[in-house]
């Protein structure tokens, strides 16, 4: 694992719970499907897609967690309504990946891929916040299994879903499509601050055009 190299603090850290939510004791375990087993000679975090040299790049886990660890304070809220506030998220910022692996610059959407085939798409621009980040730790202390080891994204502006459990990699795109819970009727965005949990509530703009 590298160094710390940062942590937020002060305002960007404070908590306050979007519409709709109630606070959280502890942390449950919500997913769909099996836990997957890890097998660390096996893994590889990729990115491909609209990638600015139009090559896919890959690291192996020791790789990915030789990269530049840091920590960010952020709450984590979960669209069935429940909010865990205040956490530590230690890992790999998401900037990181797109300055080691630029996108090309048409690119306006990524997916983010998991184990199982799961998928999540967000706005480029949600992508790159300096606070969304592929954490391998909470708390200072590794992910378990079943929140995540041994990588999650999070992403703390958006609603918990945006963010998956055993990520694998991360696609460019020039044009959005929806992951497989914004196939299944959740929000294509997932504000919870503007409770957007369900893809009725979109207005023009929020979702791929059809």
């Amino acid at each position: 694992m590298g160094q710390p190299v940062e942590r937020e603090t002060g305002a960007a850290a404070h908590s306050e719970l979007p519409p709709g939510q109630r606070v959280q004791r502890g942390w449950p375990v919500t997913h769909y499907g099996p836990v997957p087993k890890f097998r660390p000679e096996r893994w590889e975090f990729r990115v491909f897609g609209a990638t600015a040299d139009g090559e896919k790049h890959c690291w192996t886990h020791e790789e990915f967690t030789a990269l530049p660890y840091t920590t960010v304070v952020a709450d984590l809220h979960c669209v069935t309504k429940f909010s865990m506030l205040g956490a530590e998220w230690g890992g790999i910022p998401a900037r990181t990946i797109l300055e080691i692996a630029p996108p090309a610059p048409a690119v306006t959407h990524v997916m983010v891929w998991a184990e199982y085939g799961f998928s999540s798409n967000l706005r480029l621009t949600d992508f790159a916040s300096e606070r969304t980040i592929f954490a391998t730790h909470k708390d200072g202390e590794l992910l378990t299994a079943e929140h995540g080891f041994p990588l999650r994204l999070v992403v703390p502006h958006l609603y918990a879903w945006k963010g998956p459990k055993w990520v694998r990699g991360v696609e460019y795109m020039t044009t959005d499509r929806r992951g497989f819970w914004e196939e299944r009727g959740y929000h294509n965005i997932g504000d919870p601050w503007k409770e957007q949990r369900y893809s009725y509530q979109e207005e023009p703009g929020d979702g791929p055009e059809l």
